[in-house]
């Protein structure tokens, strides 16, 4: 086998370019370069006062549509705290009348477990009948009430909100 030997040359380093000094850029990073200088242009005083009149009249749109869903997020908070204590209000009348009725329906049944006689039993179901009925259009009626009631606090608020904002519709 026979050697060879290889000899690398280097080449000498490359002297780093210098670039001629600039005190002036025009855009960030460029040399003063007439592409990229920013001429400098006088902003027409009316087109200036418009500008400003606009960015005035979107922050009182702006201030305006802020309130109004404050307003609506308000109204409709209130609308849920009352229609959960309206509804807790009315559960509460409902199992009270269940709570009579079931009380009512057991003192019956034991009333006609002691009854001696035919007659006393007919006499125990005529009462106990006649009693229930009363109790039950008494309850219907409070339930009603109690429903209405409900009803007209609930919807008060939104009623309330919507003549206010017809009423600023008129005036604006």
């Amino acid at each position: 086998m026979s050697e060879t030997t290889t000899t690398t040359t280097t080449k000498p380093a490359a002297k780093p370019r210098t670039a001629k000094a600039t005190t002036k850029t025009a855009a960030a990073g460029f040399p003063d370069f007439e592409a990229f200088a920013m001429p400098k242009v006088e902003i027409p005083t009316a087109f200036r006062e418009a500008t400003e009149k606009g960015i005035e009249q979107a922050r009182e749109a702006y201030s305006k549509v802020k309130s109004a869903a404050e307003d609506a997020s308000d109204l409709m908070e209130d609308t849920f705290e009352t229609s959960r204590q309206g509804m807790v209000d009315f559960n509460h009348k409902a199992v009270d009348a269940a709570r009579a009725n079931v009380d009512a329906t057991f003192a019956f049944i034991k009333d006609m477990m002691a009854a001696k006689t035919l007659a006393e039993a007919i006499e125990l179901q005529s009462t106990f009948t006649r009693t229930q009925f009363d109790t039950l259009s008494s309850q219907a009626k409070e339930m009603q009430e109690i429903a209405t009631k409900f009803g007209t606090d609930v919807t008060a608020p939104m009623k309330d909100a919507m003549e206010k904002s017809f009423k600023d519709l008129k005036a604006a």
